[in-house]
């Protein structure tokens, strides 16, 4: 209890100093599997998905709590003390049928498992979410040669709504990454090079970069994002041995899409 205390506190005086105490860092630690999203609860807390592992630290990278979770966890998001994390159990990227498509939500500070649900709609995978004006847009694989993408919408207790679609043409696996922010939506996807996609509050296509965000973005204050980086370790045999993590922070560029500050 004193632990869990300590916890919430810490993050608690982050956000008590400044909403820009979000800078450049890395998560301690190495893992099996690489990131696969972050986000924040806007206090100074950071949340890392590393597909098989929920770690959250503070905003220096310091570990503070770290669970095991079920492989593929995804791109997360945070609203109102939860974590909600776009899981598949099932394939990516396949036609109808294959997938195993869900939303785990955890406790904020302790993240503990709380509830899970079942997202049908999402056919070809569940890969990363976000929550913004009462409602949850979550993302994921797509099979080759389809020209398009798909956000899927629900509302706070999941019931589908709507899904949407972003005329982006076919980009690799779908999209991978969601955040909103200065009044749009940012989409990261895999790639040689990777894409940045770009939509309007109504989902209208609004751009497509050259840039790399598919392993996590994250709005922070003044307009500015804090964009993930991983980072593959290989042993001595080439094969992957472990993979690390860090965090930078980016701005809007409208020719680039994001520009990242320089150290």
């Amino acid at each position: 209890m004193r632990l869990l205390l300590f916890v919430s506190v810490l993050c608690g005086l982050h956000g008590l100093r400044a909403a820009d105490d979000f800078h450049a860092t890395a998560c301690e630690g190495a893992y099996p599997r690489h990131l696969q999203g972050i986000c924040t609860d806007g206090k100074g807390c950071i949340y890392w998905c590393w597909t098989d592992a929920l770690v959250k630290t503070d905003a220096n990278g310091h570990v503070l709590k770290k669970v095991p979770v079920a492989n593929h966890h995804g791109d997360l998001c945070y609203h109102d003390s939860r974590v909600y994390v776009a899981t598949n159990l099932g394939k990516f990227n396949q036609p109808a049928g294959a997938a195993d498509s869900w939303v785990y939500v955890y406790d904020a500070d302790t993240l503990a498992k709380l509830a899970k649900h079942r997202l049908p709609e999402l056919v070809h995978g569940a890969g990363g979410m976000e929550h913004h004006d009462g409602k949850f847009i979550v993302i994921g694989g797509l099979p080759p040669g389809v020209n398009e993408n798909y956000l899927y919408e629900y509302d706070e207790n999941f019931h589908f709504q709507k899904r949407h679609v972003l005329a982006s043409g076919y980009t690799l696996m779908g999209i991978q990454t969601v955040a909103y922010a200065n009044g749009a939506w940012w989409f990261g996807c895999y790639g040689k090079p990777a894409v940045l996609l770009r939509a309007d509050e109504k989902f209208q296509f609004t751009g497509k970069w050259d840039f790399n965000a598919s392993v996590g973005i994250a709005p922070i204050s003044g307009g500015r994002f804090l964009l993930a980086q991983n980072t593959v370790i290989k042993g001595d045999d080439g094969k992957t041995k472990a993979n690390e993590a860090r965090v930078v922070i980016a701005r809007p560029d409208e020719k680039a899409g994001l520009i990242i500050d320089k150290p």
